[in-house]
């Protein structure tokens, strides 16, 4: 009975870790998200509220917390984008793990308790997409505006999703829905700005 609780308090020490950071992340969160201090061992400053750049600067200890550090790297690499809320959500989804381990229920049991969560999440998903045609250029716009809507370049959603529409499509085999982004190159222009973009 020992080594059980033993094995489940290091579970538990190693979610409070992890819920840490993401508890850490979750104030830099969205539009009126708060910026960050981060001091490195050798004084280095930096100041931001960038989920990637945080999770990059921190030195972790615990297992889930690198996890969740890989998580966000994970999310930033395929995505590029999301990586706060990512950290943030698992965080929310450990937090709740706690309650349960402190319930009596074994880990295996919540973690086949996430597993079928995920499935129904992607069934629901599945259930409410809205299927886009790939010919139809203004839905292709609308569904880049979205994305663009959070941004830093909000003022200038409109142009970029028509840029980068135009860009994707240029290199898009649409007959098996795959893309080589290693064919789209962004090049900077001294002296110029975001409304200045132009393919």
């Amino acid at each position: 009975m020992k080594k059980r609780l033993r094995g489940t308090e290091a579970i538990k020490d190693n979610i409070n870790a992890a819920v840490s950071v993401s508890n850490t992340l979750k104030s830099s969160l969205g539009p009126r998200g708060m910026d960050k201090i981060l001091v490195s061992g050798d004084g280095e400053t930096v100041v931001t509220n960038d989920g990637a750049t945080i999770m990059d600067k921190m030195e972790l200890n615990h297992q889930a917390s690198k996890l969740l550090c890989s998580l966000s790297k994970s999310q930033d690499d395929e995505i590029g984008d999301g990586t706060t809320g990512v950290v943030v959500i698992a965080g929310a989804l450990l937090e709740k793990c706690l309650y349960l381990l402190d319930k009596g229920l074994h880990p295996l049991n919540i973690a086949r308790g996430f597993e079928k969560a995920a499935l129904s999440c992607m069934d629901t998903i599945e259930k409410s997409a809205v299927q886009i045609d790939s010919n139809n250029r203004e839905q292709l716009i609308d569904a880049a505006v979205t994305t663009l809507g959070s941004k830093v370049v909000n003022e200038y959603k409109e142009k970029l999703a028509k840029v980068c529409v135009d860009a994707v499509l240029s290199v898009a085999n649409l007959d098996t829905r795959d893309v080589n982004f290693d064919l789209i190159k962004v090049e900077g222009k001294v002296g110029g700005n975001v409304g200045d973009t132009e393919m």
